[in-house]
């Protein structure tokens, strides 16, 4: 079956046109799971069908299911892009880029209906009203709608204001006709243009321009005064200060750049964010971010296109005649909007904000996936190493080694054990250096990854995912020259941490490889090596002090090994036994002992004594 459909497809693939336009993949249960377009079918199409080694795994999946196509002719280019897009929406293909989130932002809207209401809402409706937005938290929307309330009188009631219900009197007037928040158009106490003069200020305010609400409130404070209504003229003060109070608020961007909406596009995986910052006003009025799936060969810039019309189509509003973004996009798409890609100035820090929000958006979102299941978290680190470290499987079982000794002097070695990116603290081992003689770093390295993976192979044990050595090119060669001993070199990789920490050496390279600075790889390396030090560090310590106990007990004549063993596990420090009396000492190695190892201490001081 499978070889008559392969057959079926390469005679129709063989039969396509050279024409542009655009081409639908189907499965075997007749889903369209693919929508492409082309400038020539034919070539398109059968480069699909032929094997590549650069082909992503997501493309070699979607082509073994292909049972059937079909495709469209056009005109043009533009035409097939216009009509991939069309046919995208509507048939919402598996391998396509696709919108993901359906979270539901808060907007405010500007109601169609008789002396219409602002109100806010999470439910985009297609009845004529006007929309705002979208807000990115409840606090911000809320900020604005408590402003605009706060100083421009209009309706909050749901009646049904018709000409017709309020020349009947229907209605009477309520609590904030009397408390001064509206001004009764219920009743006819306010007509038609008046509450549509404050209605164009309150959407001066949502659109970011303060102005006109600023210049209606003085005007009726200095009437206020002027007739002597001081009561009033106070109420209008108080207004003005709230505005003022709003307007520092506000993320003033600059009094150069007025009006324009700003696109970036963070690529992470199979998942984009693409984020806009609306500008009105010299004021950042709106900033929102959209999840993306990406398709199968998918660019950014079609990304960032389709999270452009995404914004056009849920708000309902043209963009800017100035849009800010990193790359143009399909600019057939957009008539009369003018693209700017910036360098530098203050247009780049818009774009630089935007890409931040993006970020801080994804961060929130991962922070808040991973809270319900961890293990994704962990899912994701490992495969975050594995790409940036170029492993073939994540790296969940790490070891790190590092050196550790003074002038040559008690050489040891640790081994740090990470298990899903964290310490596994019980895996830890110490090694005495035993057949190196001095400081050699290399032979050092040599013989302890010999002891190591001979004793795991020996015993059948697990072994790593990734060896880490601390110590560049020259214990990496030492390492890996041991693994090919052991003919390990193609089941274990390893890599060998320079002085710089982004910088990784793999085997047989002689140029570094650089990790990324603020990627979370790093971060695991750097814990990795920081435990390596501590771990080696503490054991060298201890050993050295040790050695300096037994030196300088050794040197006690008649004190042997045993006594002083007996010594160290009875008084603990060096300082313990210095302070013990005679009777003290006697407990423990017997009186003829402890008197020559008091006299032994008491040397120096009676030396000093006697110079004096």
């Amino acid at each position: 079956m499978d070889e008559v459909k392969n057959i079926s497809l390469k005679e129709q693939v063989a039969e396509l046109p050279l024409s542009p336009g655009c081409y639908l993949f189907s499965n075997d249960k007749g889903e369209v799971i693919y929508v492409g377009k082309a400038k020539s079918l034919r070539r398109r199409v059968s480069s699909y069908f032929v094997q590549s080694r650069d082909h992503s795994p997501k493309v070699r999946v979607m082509v073994r299911q292909i049972a059937s196509l079909r495709y469209i002719v056009v005109d043009s280019e533009t035409d097939a892009l216009l009509l991939e897009n069309s046919l995208i929406k509507s048939l919402q293909p598996r391998y396509n880029i696709l919108l993901k989130d359906d979270k539901s932002y808060p907007w405010i809207v500007l109601q169609n209906e008789p002396f219409p209401r602002i109100n806010s809402t999470r439910r985009l409706v297609r009845d004529g009203s006007q929309y705002f937005g979208p807000y990115g938290s409840v606090a911000a929307q809320k900020a604005v709608l408590g402003f605009i309330r706060e100083v421009i009188p209009l309706r909050t009631c749901a009646f049904n204001l018709s000409q017709e219900n309020i020349d009947k009197g229907r209605y009477t007037t309520c609590l904030q006709y009397h408390i001064g928040n509206c001004k009764a158009p219920c009743i006819g106490a306010q007509s038609a243009e008046e509450y549509a003069a404050m209605i164009a200020m309150a959407v001066s305010v949502l659109k970011g321009d303060l102005r006109p609400v600023k210049g209606y409130i003085e005007e009726q404070m200095r009437r206020a005064a002027e007739e002597l209504r001081f009561e009033q003229a106070q109420r209008f003060k108080s207004q003005l200060d709230a505005l003022e109070k709003y307007r520092s608020r506000s993320v003033i961007v600059s009094a150069k750049i007025t009006e324009a909406d700003t696109f970036s596009i963070v690529v992470d995986g199979d998942e984009a964010y693409c984020n806009m910052v609306r500008l009105r006003g010299g004021q950042v009025v709106a900033v929102h971010t959209v999840l993306i799936s990406a398709g199968i060969e998918s660019t950014s810039r079609e990304m960032l296109t389709l999270g452009i019309q995404h914004f056009v189509e849920s708000v309902g509003d043209s963009l800017a005649g100035e849009v800010i973004v990193p790359e143009v996009p399909y600019e057939e798409l957009f008539p009369n909007v003018r693209f700017v890609v910036p360098k530098r100035g203050e247009r780049r820090e818009l774009l630089e904000f935007s890409e931040r929000s993006a970020r801080t958006f994804r961060a929130e979102r991962l922070k808040n996936m991973e809270i319900h299941n961890p293990q994704r978290h962990t899912d994701r680190l490992m495969e975050a190493m594995r790409q940036e470290l170029r492993l073939s499987k994540p790296p969940r079982y790490i070891e790190c080694f590092d050196n550790s000794n003074l002038q040559g002097t008690n050489p040891v070695a640790s081994c740090v054990v990470f298990r899903d990116g964290r310490p596994a603290r019980k895996e830890y081992r110490h090694f005495n250096i035993k057949t190196v003689v001095g400081a050699d770093d290399f032979a050092s390295m040599r013989e302890i990854i010999t002891r190591r993976y001979t004793r795991l192979l020996a015993e059948g044990s697990e072994l790593p995912d990734l060896i880490v050595v601390d110590g560049g090119k020259g214990q990496l060669s030492s390492a890996y020259g041991v693994l090919c001993e052991l003919g390990l070199q193609y089941k274990i990789p390893i890599v060998g941490l320079a002085k710089r920490l982004e910088e990784v050496y793999y085997p047989n390279d002689s140029m570094p490889y650089y990790l990324s600075r603020t990627g979370e790889p790093l971060k695991v390396i750097c814990h990795l090596r920081d435990e390596a030090h501590r771990f080696g560090i503490t054991f060298h310590r201890q050993k050295r002090s040790n050695s300096f106990l037994h030196s300088e007990l050794e040197s006690i004549e008649g004190v042997g090994e045993k006594s002083i063993q007996q010594l160290l596990r009875h008084f603990r420090t060096m300082k313990a036994i210095r302070a013990a009396s005679v009777d003290e000492l006697a407990e423990v190695v017997g009186r003829a002992r402890a008197e020559r190892i008091v006299r032994h201490f008491a040397k120096p001081t009676e030396s000093a004594e006697n110079l004096s």
